[in-house]
Formats: structure tokens, sequence, C-alpha cells
């Protein structure tokens, strides 16, 4: 007996050993596959990093760069080589085979060609760089706002699921007052109504919560997980400067930069088309060896413009350069009507979180309040009760839609501005 009571304690403590380890292996498989958090600051850092379109703007500045080395190349000589046989037609004349000719040419630019050339290339670092500077300034802030899009949706959800509980609890509430005969049954049908309504309002949340975060994966990159969970929250406390200060920087907008280094790179066109009627000359230096003679050479040749002048790519060049300007011109009007446009919404957004905060939300919570209290004492029918809720649901709704406004207006300017004003500091 003694020896049977051993061993059944040490299986017990096998069992509890066993059972140890498994929770241990469950609390570690648990932390492995946890979902992962991710801060605003760290979508932008790997989308910057990750993300096709950058990247295909760097391969275009990298193209550019080569440009140049293109521009600064001299010409290859060209090397020449003939022989073959002699035969002299007068008198006397002995033929052989030892005749040869051997030259050497190398093309040679005009200055100003070769200057033209250059300019047209560096130019075109510019406009890639720039190019990469407002593809990069776009695509933060659409990060930023999709990002600010989730957290909206995730508090749009927050709502939905409470109103659901909510209103499958007044559900069974009235259900058991229509039993005991307190309320009479069209009270439960619309309870069943509202809840119903609740729960399809819950599910569409859920589904716009996995919506928004799919376009949010899908404008930083692969190395997002398909599931993930956000760190953050709107910073509403943020304002812009007022909108004088704003057009006064609209002239240092990226977009505006971009298109006058394209100016200047269609007017370094229009001179280079038009230095290349005369580009430049050849120098040619040969030997020529006959059976009894050798001549030495040297020379230069010049291309002529007699039939080609050049005027249609000159003419091509000087359209483009006036495209070029004309985009400019809209493009600054464009921003202008833009930014003042986004700058009334953002006034409105401002108005209108400054009348929910100061007013609305409290007043909508103790319409609910009151309600809620005359229904349970039986002063007011379950309609009444309804119609607070719902009340305090659109407010509370059209609060989350003016916040996103808000910071969505600022996202906007600052898209169109290229520069931060909602400023990311890492967490």
């Amino acid at each position: 007996m003694p020896k049977f009571g051993a061993n059944a304690g040490a299986s017990h403590s096998n069992k509890l050993a066993m059972i140890m380890i498994l929770l241990a292996s469950i609390v570690v498989s648990n932390k492995a596959t946890a979902t992962p958090s991710y801060s605003i600051h760290q979508m932008i850092s790997i989308a910057a990093e990750q993300n096709p379109l950058i990247n295909v703007y760097k391969a275009r500045e990298d193209a550019a760069s080569a440009s140049v080395v293109t521009a600064r190349t001299f010409a290859n000589p060209e090397f020449e080589l003939q022989g073959g046989p002699t035969r002299y037609r007068t008198p006397g004349g002995q033929g052989a085979n030892g005749s040869w000719v051997m030259g050497i040419t190398q093309p040679l630019d005009y200055p100003s060609v070769r200057n033209a050339k250059i300019d047209v290339a560096e130019n075109n670092i510019a406009v890639a760089s720039l190019s990469t500077e407002v593809t990069k300034r776009d695509l933060i802030t659409r990060v930023k706002s999709a990002f600010y899009d989730v957290l909206q949706r995730e508090a749009f959800l927050g709502l939905a699921e409470a109103d659901y509980k909510l209103l499958k609890d007044i559900r069974d509430r009235v259900k058991l007052r229509v039993e005991v005969g307190e309320s009479p049954k069209y009270e439960l049908i619309k309870a069943n109504t509202e809840a119903l309504a609740a729960e399809r309002d819950f599910q569409s949340a859920k589904t716009r919560v996995l919506e928004g975060k799919s376009y949010l994966r899908g404008l930083v990159g692969a190395a997002i997980p398909e599931d993930f969970t956000l760190v953050g929250e709107l910073p509403v406390s943020n304002s812009l400067p007022k909108i004088d200060t704003l057009r006064e920087q609209m002239n240092d907008s990226p977009q505006l930069k971009q298109i006058r280094a394209a100016i200047k790179t269609s007017e370094a066109n229009l001179r280079l088309q038009d230095e290349l009627r005369n580009p430049g000359l050849s120098l040619k230096a040969g030997v020529e060896q006959d059976p009894d003679l050798r001549q030495f050479r040297i020379g230069v040749a010049i291309p002529i413009p007699v039939w080609d002048k050049r005027s249609g790519p000159i003419a091509y060049a000087a359209a483009e350069l006036k495209e070029a300007q004309a985009v400019l011109s809209e493009r600054e009007l464009t921003i202008q009507r833009d930014v003042e446009s986004a700058y009334q919404r953002y006034l409105i957004a401002q108005q209108q979180l400054s009348a929910f905060e100061d007013g609305l939300l409290e007043q909508a919570e103790s319409v609910l309040k009151v309600a809620e209290a005359a229904y349970r004492f039986g002063e007011r029918g379950i309609l009444d009760y309804l119609d607070a809720q719902r009340t305090k649901r659109a407010v509370r709704k059209d609060y989350l839609s003016a916040r996103y406004e808000y910071i969505n207006a600022m996202l906007t300017i600052e898209r169109l501005l290229g520069y931060e004003l909602l400023e990311v500091k890492p967490q």
C-alpha cells in the first residue's frame, strides 16, 4: 500500500509537470502569434522605405543622374582601315597589292551644344528629385489620412457595439415586461426593430474597419500583416495658422517647385535644339599608302544646315515650354483654390467640434438619462426612450465625423503646401 501511494504521488507530480509545460507552451504560442500594433510614426517609416511607388521615383532619380554622365561624355573616335590591289592605267606603272588607307575621326561638340546638353540633364535631376519629394509627401499624407480613418472607423465600431449591447438589453427588459403584462406588445416589436438595426450597424462597422485597414496596408506595403492593430488617437488639439500665412507659403509648395524645375528643363532643351542646327565638327587624320607613295592627311568635317534646319524639333521644344508655363499658372490657381477650400472646411469642423464639446454632447447625454429614468419609473414609454437613445447616437456620430473632417482638412493643406502641419513624433 505505501508503495502504491508513492507511485500515485509520482504520477500526480508528472501530470502537474505536463500541465505546467502545456500551459507554458500555450503562453509562448500566444505571445508569438500576438497581433502586432503600429503607431502612425511606424506606419510612415515603413511606407517611406517599402512603398513601391517611392522606389519607382528613386530609380528615376538614378536615371537622371546617369543622364548627366552621358551628357558630359565625349563621343568615341572612329578608326578606319582599308586595303586592296593597285593597277596603273599609264604605261610603265607597276601593279602591287601593298596599297592601304588608315584614318581616325574624332567628333567634337561645340561648347555651346555641350553646355546645353549638360543643363538639360542637370535640370532633369532637379525635376526627378522634386517628383520624389512630392510623391513622398503625398504618400505620407495619404498614410496619415488612412491611419486616422481607421481610428475613426474603430470609434464608430465601439459606438455601434455599445448601442447593440444596450438595445439588446433593452429588448430583453421590454420582453420581460410584456410577458408579465406591464407593457403593450408593440413596445417589444419596436425594441426588436431597434435591436436588429443596431446589429446591422454593428456588423457594417466591423466590415468598414476591415476595409480601412486593408486600404492602409496597401499604402504602407506587404511588410504589414493582414491582422494588426493601431496605437494612437486623432490629434484634434492641433490648429492651422491664419489663411494669410498659408497664402504666403504657397510659393514654396514642392508641386510648384517641381513645375518650375520642369520649365527650366524645357528652356534648356529649347536652347539645345537651337544649337543642334550646327552641333559641332569632326577632326580627321589619316595615312594613305600607294606602292610608290605615302601620303599623310589631316582635316576637319563640318555639317552645313542647308536642308535640315531643325525647325520641327525647335518648334516642338518651344511648345513644350509654353505648356509647362501654362501648367504652372494653372497649378498656382488650383493650389490657392484648394487651400482656401480646405481652410473653410477646417473652420467649419472647428466650429462644430466646439459646439459639440461645449454642450451638445452633454445635452444629448442628459436627455437620455432623463428619458431612461422616466421610462424606468413608467412616466414615459419605450418610444421616447429609444428616440433619446437614437438622438444621442446621432450626436455622437456627428461629433466623430467632425473630428475626422477637422484632421482631414489639415492633411489636405499639408499635402498642398508640402510641409508638416500635423507633426508626428516617434512613440
